[in-house]
Order: structure tokens, then C-alpha cells, then sequence
């Protein structure tokens, strides 16, 4: 027996099997972009949804797929018709709007601040509020926007295209929405403003929850059993984080690192610091509706954006290691890469990007334009100077989470391949264990635990068997004025 994950990434998509033992046995992968309609980029709906059905139907010839589940990526909703199709496309959250339309949507609504001490949403940039993606579709669709029967969030609206059952669930509708008050646990008063309760599912559930079995047409199209169950689905960072939940470690903050760097921390209390308003901190809610303090940034679009720059400067496509002379000469000098390659995004969201090469600075325009700093034809140097600005956003992220000393931080993704990055994060915390991860595809492994619970009709925490993580201590390296680096860095920001 086995168990089918459709794992939504923003870019890829895959399925990945898994037997009984939570094995992976199987996988397929396919990037399927966004498309142009009338000037702007939506998802690609009917082709993610037929490679799916093409791609299921060759996986179930092999395997006794009984269970399936969906991860999808965030800040994406569907709006439906009576007849269960699109009534409006799926807008990406990529698209950049006018500054007037973020003050339009808050003189509605409601302030930033208030908002975000309501509903746990910090402002992030462009469209990746929920409510306001909604908000501008009504606006960009007004005529398409009547037919609508109602609004599915992205796992939901796949699992809906599956079962014909309509659900929403708490990972994805707590996650930077704006449509979730977290004191009083149901609807917010922004999704009632905008007239949004009829349209929204009445019930919110967990994640794991059997939504329904696979409709018949699905059943003959992919060649599986009637029987199939499929799950509520959620969203793809809170997968990530179930297995470190039920892995029995009480207290920790997870680094999950990729095109967004998300920093999370399950807590028990909700609030924030005035210090944390107006940042990119936010709630979300966990598989076993816990809170979870989280913090996120661009990392790892920056990492690409300019290791593309210096690979190619220096006609190179090597990934540095550590090396202690060249890092603790970058943190001796002034030289700083500043963080905003999508600007509004991230825990500096009035940074301008670019860089500082002593006290002379280039914007990231004029870099792309070939203007370089010398620096940058010294690959390992300006990669030293790169990891370095990464580790500071990830030090900022995790205090806004409410570190506290002694508390693990595990770093799985990307970066945990990252020499530099990880002993540079170690060695700003030598009292907090630093650990890298070996869990691969982690979103999916998450969305098969809550898959194989759902089919056996148990709680996650009876899996906790089935997950073994390798953890690899990461030692910290002594590094001389580290903290003076970080408080420079800091001032070139603010």
C-alpha cells in the first residue's frame, strides 16, 4: 500500500510516493511557470492539474496508491463558479501592484498594525496577503468575481478538483492571510468587510482530516480505486515542520531555508513585541493547531541573484567552503551587501538594495547593469561578504521569533549544503546547538505523515517511529567582531 503526495511548489511539482514505512519509493518533478493573461502572471492551473492526472495515472500502474495528500506553496486562492470551475484566474502573488493600492486596501480595512496584531498577518509585498489578492481580483475581475461560488485556498482547491468536497484548513488559512483573527479563532473582521464569509468554507479543519474519496471520474482518468482517500491538504512550510513536531524535542526553532527563508518557532503564547510591528513577523498555525511564531526573508532568492552576478564575473560555478582567513577578513572590513531584492519583502522592508563597498555604495540596478565593486572579481571574498549579510537576516529572524539561548536551531533546505552559511549562523550563537538536517523533500514528508495518519485514523504523534533525522552538529568558529560586523550592517540599513 501507498501513499501519493502532490507536493505545489511555486516553480516545481511533483509527486512523491511513499510505502507504508513512509519510504520514499518514487518521484516525478516538473517546472510549470506562470502564464501571461492581460498583462498579468497566473498559475497555470489546467496544466499543473493535467500533469497531475497524466502523471498519477503511470505512478498508480506501479504502485497501491490508497491515500493522497496536498502541499501546496502559499499565498495563492482559487475562486470558483456554481459548477466548480474557475471563475477568476489564479492570480499570483508576484504581480506588483501601484503603493496606492496597498493605502486603498488599508484605509478600507483597516492599518498594517492593527491587522496585524488582529489577524497575526504581518504586511508582506506584493500580493502575498491573501485578503489582498482577493481584494485586488475583485477589483481586476469585478464581472468574473460575481460567478463566484466560492474561494478555495491552493491544497484545497486540488483537493476539491479531486473529491468535489469543498474545505479549508488551519495551516494554510492562518498563514499570513489576514483572514484569520487569532483571539477569537474563526473568521476575521477583514474576510467579513469584504464580504467574503458566504464564499469562504463554514468549517475549518485540520489538515489531516479525510476530506472525501477520489470521485469516479478522477478514479478512471488516473486509474486508481474508488477508495482512495484524499486529505484536507495544507500549506508547504507548516508540512515541513511536522516532523520536527513529533520528533519529541520541546522547544526549538526551524531554519527552513530555499527561495524564502522561514524561521520557525511553535509557542504558546501569542503576541508581539513593539519592536516586531511593522516587521515581517507573523503567526501561523501549526498541523496540530499549535501557534507558531515565524519570521521570513528572501534568502535565498539573494543568494541566486547575486551568486549568479559573481559566477559569472569570475567564470566560475563553484559553491565555497569555509574558509576562516577570508571570512574573518570580510568581517574585519566594510564591506556589506544589503538586503531588498524584492523590496517590501523581508525583515528590513524599506531596504534599498545593493551594496557597500567601503563607503562607496551600488544599487542592485547598477550591478545588474555591469557596474561592479572591485571586491566582487575576489569570488570567495564576495562570497565570504554574501553568506555574511544571509547570517545577520537569519540572526534578526530568529530574535523576532523569541529566541532564547540554549534553544536547537535546526537548518534544513538550501542552505544546510552551505559551508559558509551555517558556521557563520553557529558562531553568532556558540550557546544554542546549530544542527543541519538530512530530511529531503521535507514539505512532502510532512504531507505523508499527516497521509498515512489520516488512512490508519490516528494522531501524527503515533508516527513519531517513522521519522528519523540526522542531525550534524554545526561547531562554531572563533571569529573575531562578529557582533560589530552585524551592528555596521544594521546601521547601513536603518
Amino acid at each position: 500500500m501507498n501513499y501519493a503526495i502532490l507536493d505545489i511548489g511555486k516553480t516545481n511539482k511533483k509527486i512523491v510516493i511513499y510505502d507504508e514505512e513512509l519510504n520514499q519509493v518514487d518521484s516525478v518533478y516538473e517546472s510549470i511557470p506562470t502564464i501571461s493573461f492581460e498583462e498579468l502572471e497566473v498559475e497555470n492551473t489546467l496544466e499543473i492539474e493535467s500533469w497531475f492526472y497524466k502523471n498519477l495515472k503511470v505512478l498508480s500502474a506501479r504502485y497501491n496508491i490508497r491515500s493522497l495528500s496536498i502541499s501546496a506553496h502559499g499565498a495563492t486562492c482559487a475562486c470558483i463558479d456554481k459548477e466548480g470551475e474557475l471563475s477568476v484566474p489564479v492570480v499570483a502573488y508576484t504581480n506588483e501592484v501601484p503603493e496606492e493600492f496597498h493605502e486603498e486596501f488599508y484605509k478600507e480595512l483597516g492599518s498594517s498594525d492593527t491587522l496585524q496584531q488582529e489577524t497575526g498577518t504581518a504586511q508582506v509585498k506584493p500580493l502575498i496577503n491573501l485578503a489582498k489578492l482577493i481584494y485586488f481580483m475583485k477589483k481586476r475581475f469585478p464581472l468574473e468575481y460575481e460567478r463566484t461560488d466560492k474561494i478555495l485556498m491552493y491544497p484545497q482547491y486540488f483537493a476539491y478538483r479531486l473529491t468535489g468536497c469543498v474545505s479549508a484548513d488551519y495551516t494554510y488559512t492562518g498563514c499570513h492571510t489576514y483572514l484569520w483573527d487569532f483571539k477569537k479563532w474563526k473568521w476575521s473582521a477583514v474576510a467579513e468587510k469584504l464580504g467574503l464569509i458566504p464564499k469562504l468554507p463554514e468549517n475549518v479543519q485540520n489538515p489531516g482530516d479525510v476530506l472525501g474519496k477520489i470521485s469516479s471520474a478522477i478514479a478512471e482518468r488516473c486509474g486508481l480505486s474508488t477508495d482512495t482517500i484524499v486529505t484536507v491538504g495544507l500549506h508547504d512550510s507548516n508540512s515541513s515542520l511536522i516532523p520536527y513536531l513529533i520528533n519529541g524535542e520541546k522547544d526549538f526553532i526551524l531554519n527552513s531555508t530555499g527561495t524564502w527563508c522561514v524561521v520557525m518557532h511553535p509557542s504558546e503564547e501569542y503576541s508581539f513585541t513593539e519592536e516586531e510591528i511593522g516587521k515581517t513577523v507573523f503567526f501561523n498555525i501549526s498541523a496540530r493547531q499549535e501557534l507558531v511564531k515565524t519570521a521570513i526573508f528572501m534568502g535565498g532568492l539573494e543568494f541566486e541573484t547575486y551568486m549568479t552576478q559573481l559566477q559569472n564575473l569570475n567564470n566560475t560555478d563553484d559553491f565555497p567552503d569555509f574558509n576562516r582567513e577570508i571570512v574573518q577578513s570580510a568581517i574585519d572590513n566594510t564591506d556589506f551587501i544589503i538586503p531588498g531584492v524584492v523590496r517590501g519583502a523581508g525583515q528590513f522592508p524599506d531596504s534599498m538594495p545593493g551594496v557597500y563597498a567601503g563607503e562607496t555604495y551600488y544599487s542592485l540596478s547598477e550591478i545588474n547593469e555591469g557596474r561592479f565593486p572591485e571586491f566582487f572579481s575576489n569570488f570567495i571574498y564576495a562570497h565570504a561578504v554574501l553568506n555574511l549579510s544571509l547570517a545577520v537576516q537569519s540572526a534578526v529572524a530568529l530574535e523576532r521569533v523569541s529566541f532564547s539561548k540554549g534553544t536547537p536551531i535546526y537548518i534544513e533546505g538550501g542552505f544546510r549544503r552551505n559551508d559558509v552559511y551555517k558556521k557563520l549562523l553557529a558562531s553568532m550563537y556558540p550557546d544554542s546547538p546549530v544542527y543541519t538536517t538530512n530530511i529531503e523533500e521535507a514539505s512532502s514528508f510532512g504531507a505523508a505523515l499527516s497521509a498515512k495518519a489520516a488512512y490508519e485514523n490516528i494522531e501524527l504523534e503515533e508516527l513519531s517511529e517513522f521519522v528519523n533525522i540526522d542531525m550534524k552538529l554545526v561547531n562554531p568558529e572563533k571569529l573575531e567582531n562578529l557582533q560589530i560586523y552585524r551592528e555596521s550592517f544594521l546601521k547601513k540599513i536603518i
